[in-house]
Formats: structure tokens, sequence, C-alpha cells
């Protein structure tokens, strides 16, 4: 609105009718020359849609292109111009309650001018009556057309900006594309003078433009799509990356109009690209049925627009790209373990309606760890890719497999009628394997243990993802232990063999704390002296139920539970202090060493270097007496991991010993890949010993390579005489068994040290 103090004021002491009257009589008078210099209309006209116009000065030619006398003419020019949106609110006023109302509102409409443009009018008037008692609008018209466009420019460009907040709001909070795609056409459709928009996207062989987005009653096939080329105004936007606008369509020939856009009615079009990281998206555009609607001014809301399209697409893609790395496993490109208990979850609570019951299949390649070492790692991950696609394609659609890690496999099988569907299954798949897998070019024949758990809800039985999948875990190591490539269905036994594995977890958990665990010492002998130069720290569980418990009844379960960690550093310190109380019973002889076992989570958890560093700070233990053993199976397990975490102990001083050594696939690798100073032949060959040539050839070789190698050699498991007379005549280095020493308690060992009884007088030390 036009402030009215702005307007000319007519003189306060006159009628403004008489002034007008004179005005119109004496043009040569001054005062008619001052109002016929102003930039405004002023007018005097009677009441009503066709009231006479009794005068106009002469600026309305210039301003609206009729003359005065075209409007002292024809009564119903001045209605005749407005347009017609306006019409009602400007006849509105045409009453006689305005009669002597000297505050008279002004009022704003638009007209068109005698070329067809269209103007903004401020008309500012009262209505008195005449000589003759006739109502006569005294007035002023104000092209106001500058003004109001700057104000409409201002409330398009902040109503503009607030589509962009709030498309950019929910973008935020939905990153969906379809409902984004959705939100972004109406919001931007709701702006005045918008008819529609519409998004287009960039086909797979990036020639068309797809509409996905606006025109939702468009008809469909043809009229939905456009070319991606220079030939439509979509197509030009996205070909130069530039904002491409129709100013008018029925004087464009550069474009063919899309049909879904000439079913609108559109008269003016502006179209920019939305970006992508990659490659365009597509392509946002705005329609109009007004011809002009669209100009560079508002090129910049419409690509902002795009812009919170094409980031919020961007970052779909992203969380996309990312759910799916953390759902699926990088190697196969199969489900992960995290991916498939929520898989069989949902399967479980489907199933607790229907009542089908649910199947898990536990799957674990047999020898896979002899194609890592022969074959080499990259051999071992050609056969995993191989392996994905041969079960997908031996199972049922809508079946489930996943990698859990290495060489294992689960598979959910959905709806199952019975265990013997789930059996045939398990068959099924195990078919896959029957053909030969080629790497480095020759073929190699793989076998699989299978392991089968199902869940019948109708049993009424609580069961979850992760308690099936333990099942078919616990089933699939009875199908290796009973001979590999079979399937074992998981059954009563086995849940009860389960469950009491459960509640020993459960009770091992407070075991420390409860003082429970205590350490038993076997004795190794230098087999040239019958000195012992050593004890291995043996764990025990003082259970309150079952006894004494050797360390096979607890120790994976302390693994698979997460315990083997705190278990690990209570016997390590506690066997640390221990011998340091030894070497004060004997402080002229030489210090001790003390032997303790790692698992295999003890040694693939990064943390054990700086563990054991700790235990030697706390304890005092010069580092050379401490031995720890680590199985081989362990160095097959994580060999990497392995490598670091050894050369880390063996940087600390203490004494690597490789534990049960060849009972694994590529047992002299080790020796050479890891920092050992000595091995441990395995009891299943020293039982051997003196009574099977071949065994006793075995142990002979394992001793002469060991010695080749610089490396002490450890005979464990010594029972026999006849053992010790060949462990002897082979020349090995140390030994231990019942033989010498059954595992004793550390007051039982005091006593022998203090009654200097504890070396075996059984070897002479001059052989």
């Amino acid at each position: 609105m036009v402030d009215s103090s702005q307007n000319p004021s007519w003189p306060e002491d006159e009628q403004l009718g008489s002034f007008l009257d004179r005005l119109g009589g004496g043009r040569e008078d001054e005062s008619g020359r001052l109002i016929d210099r102003l930039p405004v209309i002023v007018y005097a006209s009677e009441l009503g849609e066709t009231g006479r116009w009794r005068y106009v000065s002469p600026q309305v030619e210039e301003i609206l292109g009729f003359t005065p006398e075209e409007f002292l003419c024809d009564p119903g020019l001045w209605a005749r111009q407005v347009h017609p949106d306006d019409r009602l609110h400007a006849l509105a006023v045409e009453s006689r309650d305005a009669l002597g109302n000297r505050e008279t509102a002004p009022i704003e409409y638009r007209m068109y001018t005698k070329s067809g443009r269209l103007v903004w009018m401020l008309d500012e008037a009262v209505l008195e009556p005449d000589g003759a008692g006739v109502p006569v609008w005294h007035g002023v018209l104000y092209d106001i057309t500058e003004r109001k466009t700057i104000e409409i420019d201002l409330q398009r460009a902040l109503d503009q900006q607030a589509v962009v907040a709030r498309l950019g709001g929910r973008a935020l909070k939905n990153g969906d594309p379809e409902a984004l795609m959705h939100d972004a056409v109406t919001l931007i459709g709701e702006l005045d003078g918008v008819e529609a928009a519409c998004i287009w996207e960039v086909g797979r062989d990036g020639r068309r433009l797809n509409l996905c987005a606006g025109l939702q009653d468009s008809r469909r096939g043809e009229g939905r799509r456009v070319s991606a080329g220079r030939e439509s105004h979509a197509g030009a936007a996205l070909d130069a990356s530039i904002a491409v606008i129709v100013p008018d369509w029925s004087g464009d020939d550069r474009f063919t109009m899309p049909p879904a856009v000439r079913a609108l009615g559109a008269a003016s079009s502006l179209a920019v690209m939305i970006d992508g990281k990659d490659r365009p998206f597509g392509v946002l555009d705005v329609h109009s049925r007004e011809p002009g609607r669209f100009g560079p001014k508002d090129v910049p809301f419409l690509e902002a627009s795009a812009n919170v399209l094409a980031d919020a697409f961007e970052r779909h893609a992203a969380d996309r790209a990312l759910r799916h790395r953390v759902l699926h496993d990088a190697l196969t490109g199969l489900p992960n373990r995290l991916s498939f208990v929520d898989s069989v979850d949902d399967a479980l609570g489907r199933a607790s309606v229907s009542g089908s019951p649910v199947g898990i299949l536990f799957l674990d390649l047999d020898h896979f760890k002899l194609i890592n070492d022969s074959l080499g790692h990259h051999a071992g991950d050609a056969l995993l890719r191989a392996v994905a696609p041969r079960l997908r394609s031996h199972l049922r659609p809508g079946d489930i497999v996943a990698r859990f890690g290495g060489d294992e496999f689960g598979i959910l099988i959905d709806r199952l009628a019975d265990d013997a569907e789930a059996m045939a299954i398990a068959e099924r798949v195990a078919s896959a394997f029957a053909q030969p897998f080629s790497m480095q070019g020759v073929d190699h024949f793989v076998n699989a243990s299978i392991g089968i758990a199902v869940a019948r809800l109708a049993d009424g039985r609580p069961t979850n993802a992760e308690l099936l999948i333990r099942d078919a875990d616990a089933a699939m190591y009875a199908a290796k232990e009973s001979g590999r490539n079979r399937s074992v269905l998981f059954d009563a036994e086995m849940r009860a063999s389960a469950q009491r594995r459960l509640q020993t977890e459960r009770e091992l958990r407070g075991a420390v704390e409860r003082d429970e665990l205590e350490l038993r010492y076997q004795p190794i002998v230098n087999l040239r002296s019958g000195e012992v130069t050593g004890l291995e720290a043996l764990v025990r569980w003082r259970h309150r139920e079952r006894g004494l418990l050797d360390p096979v009844d607890f120790v994976s379960i302390a693994e698979d539970g997460g315990l083997i960690e705190p278990i690990g550093r209570w016997v390590q310190e506690r066997a640390a202090r221990q011998v340091l109380e030894w070497h004060e019973l004997r402080p002229d002889a030489r210090p001790l060493d003390v032997a303790i076992n790692l698992s295999a989570r003890q040694v693939s958890h990064r943390d054990l270097p700086a563990t054991i560093a700790e235990v030697i700070a706390r304890t005092g233990l010069d580092p050379v007496h401490l031995h720890l053993e680590i199985t081989e199976t362990v160095l097959v397990e994580e060999s990497a991991a392995a490598i670091a975490t050894l050369e880390a102990l063996n940087e600390l001083g203490v004494r690597l010993v490789l534990d049960d050594f060849g009972t694994g696939y590529s047992s002299l690798a080790y020796l050479s890949r890891f920092p050992f100073h000595a091995l441990k032949i395995d009891r299943s060959f020293v039982d051997t010993l003196g009574v099977e040539q071949e065994g006793t050839a075995i142990v002979e070789a394992v001793i002469g390579m060991a010695r080749a190698l610089s490396l002490e050699v450890i005979a464990e498991g010594v029972e026999k005489q006849i053992q010790l007379d060949e462990l002897v005549r082979l020349d090995c280095d140390y030994g231990q068994g019942h033989f010498f020493h059954e595992a004793l308690r550390a007051e039982q060992i005091s006593r022998l040290i203090e009654a200097d009884a504890l070396d075996y007088s059984g070897i002479s030390s001059t052989r």
C-alpha cells in the first residue's frame, strides 16, 4: 500500500468538486497547469460501474494509453480494463455508503493498458455529492507498478526461500528419494503462479528422461518420457548444465513440448539440472499457465531446490552403500552375520503367527585351511567367492545364504514342513560341492560339514536367532567330529549338552571372584641331566558341585563366552608370582621357567602384548623365564594377526613355544615365519615311540629339523620308560609327563624344592 501522506492533497478550504470544475474550465489557470504536470491520473467520475467520467487528467494517456476523451465518452471503459480477478474487489466500494466519508481507504487493483500491458493502480478517492446531489468520486490514480513489482518479487523470493527451507528440513528427516520427490513437487507447486513441478530422472541408457514425480494425473507411457537431448527443454538443461527458460511456449520453436506438459496447458516453463556425484540424476522443472511467469530471478530458487534434492539423493545413496557394507560381506557380496540375524528374527516373528517351522543350516568347508596354506589366501578367497553362487543356486526362492566369516556360511530355510524337509535341503546344498572348483588352473574338490537346527514355535520352546544359530553351529561341529562331509540335525541330546554348556558359562563368570580357580604345575625335565628347569602352569576349576575340572571342561566355553581374557590375566599373574616365590626358596640355583598356555582368543586379542608387559612390570619377573605356549591351530586361524602379536611378544623378551607341533597342516612353514624359540612334540607322536617305527621316525625327523633351525624340543606326554629311552637316544632336549611328575599343587612343588627332590634322578648327566 502507498502511504497517503505522500500523495498530493487537496486544498482544505475548498470542495474537491469545485476545484476540479475550475480545472476543467480554466486550462490556462496556473493550478491547472500544475495538475497537468503531476505523474498521476486525476479524475472525477459518477458512482457505479458505468458511472459517467466527468474529468480525467491528461496523464491517463501516458499511463494507460487511453486519451481523456475516450474515458469521458465511454463510461464502462474503466471497469472493462480492470483485471478480472480484481474487478469484484474494485467495484466493492461503488456504494453510497462511502458518501461523505473522507476516510475512505485507498484500494489497489490491476488494469490492462490499451496495449494489453498489465499495470498496478492505487486508487485514492472520496465520494461527495455535487450541487445537484449526484454522488461523484473525486480521486487520484497512482501507477504503482514498479513498487508492486518489487513487493511481488520480494514476496515471491520469501515464498521460494520458505519452500527451500521446508524441503531441506524434510530431506534431513526423511532421505527416502521417492517421498522427497513427492514433497518437492508438492511444495513447489503451491507457489503462486506455479501450476505444476516435475522431476525427470535420466534413464539407464542416458537418452531419455523419465517422469518420476509430478503430473500424477498424466497418462503413462510415451507421455511420461522426453528426450534427454537438446530437442526438449528439460534435455537442454541437462545437456548444457544451465537453466533453460521458456517464456512463452506459443512463440518458442526451440523445443518440443512434452505431452504431459501440453496436457497441463502450460504457457511458460523453467528447467534446471539435478546433479549427482558420478553423473546427473535428472531435471527439475516448473510450469505455469501464465506467459512470462518465469525469468532469471526464479533460477536461483529452482537451482537451490535441485541442490537440496541432489544432496539428499547422494546422501541416501551413500547411506544405502554404507548399510550394504555394514550388512554384507565384502568378499562374496552375501549378507553377513548381522544381516542374517535380522532375517532369522523376522522369520521367527512370522512363524509365531503361521506356526511353520524355521530352519538354519550352518555350513563349514572341510579342510579350507589346507587350501589357504598350500595355495595361498588369494586362492582361498577365490574359492569363497565361487562357493557363494553355488550355494544360492541350490536353494529355494526366498531362502537366504550369508557368510559369517572365514569359511562359515549360514542358510535360512523358512516355511519348512518338518525336519525331513530341512535334511533334504541340506543334502541338496551339499550336492553343490559335487563338482570341483577350478583354482589356478587346477580342479579342487571341496566338501562341507553342515549343521541343521529347526525351530518349532508350536512346541512353546522360546528361541531367537542367536540361539538357533548356536544350535546349528553345535550340530555342524558334531558333523565335523563324526567324519566331516555330512549333515547333522541338532537333536535333544545336543540341546541338553548346549544347555549344560550355557549353565557352565554362567557359573564360570563368577569363578575368579569366588576364588574357585587354581593352578597345577607340571615339571619340565632336562633329558640330559634330569634337572627340572621349568614348570607348565595348568589351570583348574574347583566346581562347587562337579569337583575339580580340567581345562578341557571349560576353556572352550570361556573362549566362546568372552571370559578367557580375564581368566588368562589371572593365570599369568598368579603363575609369575608363584615362580618368583620358588626362586627365593632356591637362591643359588638357576631360576625356574614358567610356561603358560595361550588360547586362540588370547592370541587374536590385540591387547595381549600390553597385558603381558603389565604382568612382567607388576610382578618383576625376568621375561626370559616366562614361556608362552601357542598351539599351531591358532596360527593357521589368524596368521596375519598372529605374526604381529608374536613379534611384539618377542620384543618383550619372553620365550615363545609352538605347542602341539605336528597336528596342523603346514607345520614347517610356521617355523620360519614366526619367532619361536622352542617347539613341543604332540603326545600323539610320543605315544608311538619304541612301538611303531613310523612314529619314531617322525619324532626323529622333527628333532633333526629343530636342530637345524636352532630350536629346542620338548616332548609332552611321556608316560613310559621306553618313550624316555627313545627320546634320550634321539637327543630330545626336554620332556614332561606323568612318568616324571603329574601336575602338582604349588605347595607340593614347594615341599619338593625344600627337600631337594624336585629333579629326576633316572637320567645320567654324563650321556
